[in-house]
């Protein structure tokens, strides 16, 4: 049972991250993550979901772990490990494959590692990613070039263009491969030996005969751009074409239908300073025809799956504070029905009798466990079945709140403690900004707050997703103001509500939300705490020197091109107001994020401090080793406990 009041107990709880059905339908498979014996990182696992709702039984137990599990047509298992093999070397991670009622063996290996499976339902083609060294030619020669940098302890990247960073590591020195396996263990085929960097963080799909690989494809443009397309490759021959590409337009999530016929993708319309950002869920077939956009009205896509059959394709996303599951024709890209509209949907495998689909559903109140759906019924009860997470009463209630802004119905949740009141309010801003506070989070958990004696407010203010376009058009382009005017309106609904205390509130938030607590600071002195993780802090710095460079320039320009807004949107422009106390968070490997954000702020707060060294209020958790997020178990305890003693200290005089 989870003991939210436990943050040590809490950090550890196995939570389910993925799902793999089996070709017949009688097998479902969870990767769910674990603390290691040591409790210092965590590692997955594989279990074996009951679809009777019996409960699950552990398959794998390597101290390295086990991934991106996907059936073979035989019903064998296959996943990703960097478990040594029957000659006890460890190596990269490798494909491993798991027979029915037998030990497993590598079935695939290559230089530098392979990454997560896709498999043909019906042939058993499996292709991996993988990587070769710039320069490098076969696998051999990329095995002995490996070998000579490691021992050499050689680190040096001799840059061509951009990108040269994604998230929390290098790119430049190796270039990412697709690799082909037959059914049976063999050597791997490289599909893409022309890639280059083409297949940076690649997203690829399979026909069910394993002929036609759907893959997104990269190509370096002029201005630091590398936008995103859609290619097709025929399996056999390598021979690749361009299904999606244009100007402005990310294409990304390509899925093709079991038949070949056709592949669903998402198209992101990157807009511009004065065009807002939109993202359309197109289906497209494979040879002769026409595109179709579906409309989803304001659900926004997340993922989607397809039916056997190759007829229904099966959506799912953000929608109103929630989520949705909906059935789309595929022939017409019509909406014909709608399964769930109540929590938040992931991992969706439609079973190969067509009757159902499994997922794991999340809701702010409720971590991930798989569930099954009935296609045909709308807006059911979904049947759970029993998860690895283990299951625990929750120190409060939530509740769905709302407030106008100009016509506007601004919602949010409300997690309240149990007892009577009034409660000390925390507002929780979330980061993207295209997501919503719809689903559970491990890492900022409300019931952890909620344990301690807090209320919490997670709203969906301007530019969160499941509100359609116009809720983005809103604050666009990321007008901090228009944001704030949607939290504040919010708050102050909430704060005259018995069983909150108005006089005690902290502000905290993450990413983008840390750029908004970041910004606020400079603008309110209501709250008693404020709590800034990943934040923006000057937005000429991180506009060209985070990972997405490119990106931010075309959208927001320079400050000599859009001088009025940098100067009302740039939190450090508003240092000299600041005066409520502050903890800032900051991984060094944050690339998204760089820590110069976090130092440049933490300079700012420190140097205008005149009073003595020993009463600066404002505090700095640097966390060296880790990035945008916190991945470790006990930097997620300390991030927990220095989040909270902090807000203890200033929000209720501890």
């Amino acid at each position: 049972m989870i003991d939210y009041s436990d943050i040590a107990g809490f950090v550890t709880t196995p939570r389910v991250t993925g799902l793999a059905l089996s070709a017949d339908g009688s097998r479902l498979v969870a990767s769910a993550q674990h603390v290691d014996a040591e409790a210092s990182r965590y590692v997955s696992a594989l279990w074996e979901i009951d679809l009777d709702g019996g409960p699950p039984r552990r398959l794998t137990w390597s101290d390295k772990g086990e991934s991106a599990p996907a059936f073979c047509p035989d019903g064998s298992l296959v996943f990703v490990s960097a478990r040594p093999d029957r000659d006890g070397a460890q190596d990269e991670p490798a494909l491993w494959r798991l027979p029915t009622g037998a030990e497993p063996a590598v079935a695939v290996r290559s230089p530098g590692g392979v990454g997560a499976p896709v498999v043909a339902a019906a042939s058993g083609v499996i292709v991996v990613t993988g990587s070769r060294l710039v320069g490098a030619g076969d696998a051999a020669d990329d095995a002995e070039r490996r070998g000579a940098r490691k021992q050499r302890k050689v680190s040096a990247i001799l840059h061509t263009g951009m990108p040269i960073r994604q998230w929390d590591h290098e790119l430049g020195d190796e270039s990412p491969r697709l690799l082909a396996a037959g059914p049976d263990v063999s050597e791997p085929r490289d599909l893409t030996p022309d890639a280059g960097f083409a297949l940076v963080e690649a997203a690829c799909s399979l026909s069910a005969d394993g002929t036609l690989l759907a893959t997104t494809w990269r190509q370096r443009e002029r201005g630091g751009r590398m936008p995103y397309s859609i290619a097709l490759i025929d399996v056999g021959t390598g021979e690749r074409r361009v299904l999606a590409s244009a100007a402005g337009v990310q294409y990304e999530g390509p899925v093709i239908s079991p038949d070949g016929s056709r592949v669903a993708l998402t198209g992101d319309d990157e807009g511009d300073f004065d065009t807002p950002f939109t993202r359309t869920l197109e289906i497209r077939p494979t040879g002769e025809g026409q595109a179709l956009t579906v409309d989803l009205g304001d659900l926004y896509p997340t993922e989607y799956a397809w039916a056997p059959d190759s007829a229904t394709l099966y959506v799912t996303g953000d929608w109103r504070g929630r989520g949705q599951v909906v059935a789309v024709e595929a022939a017409t890209g019509r909406v014909v029905r709608r399964l769930v509209a109540d929590a938040a949907y992931a991992a969706l495998k439609p079973a190969p009798d067509g009757r159902s689909v499994y997922a794991l559903r999340s809701a702010p109140d409720e971590a991930s466990v798989p569930v099954r759906l009935d296609v045909e019924v709308e807006d059911q009860q979904v049947q759970r079945l029993a998860g690895v997470t283990p299951v625990g009463e929750l120190p409060g209630s939530v509740i769905e709140v709302t407030a106008d802004v100009d016509g506007a119905p601004v919602r949010g949740w409300l997690c309240r403690p149990h007892g009577d009141g009034p409660a000390p309010l925390m507002l929780w801003i979330h980061g993207g900004p295209f997501m919503s506070s719809n689903s559970w989070s491990w890492r900022w958990n409300p019931w952890v707050a909620v344990a301690r004696g807090y209320a919490v407010l997670m709203p969906d203010p301007a530019l969160s997703t499941g509100y359609g376009t116009e809720w983005i058009a809103r604050a666009w382009p990321h007008r901090a103001a228009e944001v704030w005017r949607d939290l504040e309106t919010l708050l102050d609904e909430v704060i005259r509500r018995p069983e909150i205390d108005a006089a005690r509130t902290a502000c905290l938030g993450g990413s983008f939300g840390g750029y908004m607590t970041n910004w606020i600071a400079g603008h309110t002195e209501r709250f008693d705490a404020i709590v800034t993780h990943a934040g923006l802090w000057a937005l000429d710095q991180q506009h060209t020197t985070t990972d997405a460079a490119y990106w931010k320039s075309r959208l927001f320009g320079t400050p000599a091109d859009h001088p009025e807004w940098y100067a009302q949107n740039s939190p450090h422009l508003f240092a000299d107001r600041i005066a409520t106390p502050m903890l800032v968070i900051h991984g060094n490997r944050d690339y998204r994020v760089p820590i110069s954000e976090a130092l440049r702020l933490w300079w700012d707060l420190v140097s205008r401090f005149d009073g003595p060294p020993a009463e600066l209020p404002h505090r700095f958790l640097q966390l060296t080793g880790e990035n945008h997020w916190v991945l470790s178990p006990a930097n997620a305890e300390i991030w927990y406990e220095t989040v909270l003693a902090f807000c203890d200290r200033h929000v209720l005089g501890r």
